[in-house]
């Protein structure tokens, strides 16, 4: 259907996931190769308006993680350009970015998140001062992925060290309530839940070095919880994904308590593309090996441009 067509593969940027975007990228560049397909490899500079135009992309596949390849800036850019892409459009992209908008919208479709509040270096004290739940607490950037900046903290001596920290990747913060259980993980393809992975990391959670580090996480294909919850859990990570109008391939992040509730963390609209990332671990159980997964993702495209063929 592509063959006749230029595929662009953006990847990089200037995010603080930029070594894990370039391997997405070179792993989805390999695959598509090895299809035959008539494909580019594209490092996304400040000039990408320049760089798509000289290549004459026809279609771009997004493996931009984090930063304006996640937020919307780029698919705008291609909207206004008129060049299909794979993902999430530009508000689904924003809202899913920014913690705070998205889990307001969960809030309101009733999908549930661990309690939170939102703070801003104007007014840390007062804000802090009005936060109803106790500790321990995860402190997370507003606008970052891969668990960039992310610190669990249990006691009040731990929160300017975690504070500063985490506003070196934006002007807010989230303040999370850290419920203790299993983290699971639900891949959303073409608005189908696929299955999921548990993850066991080695560390405290899943954070940045045991997402990247080989050995020091454990993948449970399919997660190791009754199946009432497993049903559960996909049912509200679809939901979380509708909810905020993703398209194509989605990761929702889950922790499921000790009660068996499951409760979302965020959506990622880029998730990595690597063939151990999670969400291809994810579609190989559910009978889609990567380059088969890749494909969905292309297919997803062309429809959502109105297209027949391209």
């Amino acid at each position: 259907m592509f063959s006749l067509k230029k595929i662009g593969v953006l990847m990089g940027g200037v995010s603080a996931e930029r070594e894990v975007s370039l391997r997405s990228g070179k792993a989805v560049f390999n695959a598509l190769k090895n299809l035959g397909y008539n494909v580019v490899l594209m490092d996304v500079s400040s000039n990408v308006c320049g760089e798509l135009k000289r290549e004459r992309i026809d279609m771009a596949f997004l493996v931009l993680h984090g930063g304006w390849g996640e937020d919307g800036s780029i698919q705008g850019l291609l909207d206004v350009m008129g060049i299909p892409y794979t993902g999430s459009g530009v508000l689904a992209s924003a809202l899913a970015m920014n913690k705070e908008a998205s889990k307001k919208i969960f809030l309101y479709h009733k999908i549930p998140v661990p309690p939170f509040a939102v703070i801003s270096r104007k007014a840390i004290s007062y804000q802090l001062s009005a936060i109803s739940f106790g500790m321990p607490w995860v402190i997370k950037p507003a606008s970052e992925g891969s668990s960039v900046g992310v610190s669990i903290i249990k006691n009040k001596k731990q929160v300017k060290d975690a504070f500063e920290k985490c506003f070196e990747y934006g002007r807010e913060i989230i303040v999370e309530k850290y419920i203790r259980g299993k983290e699971v993980q639900i891949g959303i393809l073409n608005d189908k839940s696929l299955g999921g992975v548990e993850v066991r990391p080695a560390l405290e959670f899943y954070n940045y070095e045991a997402k990247y580090t080989p050995g020091l996480t454990e993948y449970i294909l399919p997660p190791e919880i009754s199946e009432r919850t497993y049903r559960k859990a996909k049912d509200i990570a679809l939901s979380a994904h509708k909810a905020l109008g993703c398209s194509g391939a989605t990761r929702v992040d889950l922790i499921i308590g000790r009660s068996g509730n499951p409760y979302v963390l965020e959506v990622n609209t880029i998730p990595g593309m690597t063939e151990t990332s999670l969400l291809p671990k994810i579609a190989r159980l559910a009978g889609l090996d990567f380059p088969m997964l890749i494909e969905e993702m292309l297919k997803d495209a062309v429809n959502r441009a109105g297209r027949t063929k391209i």
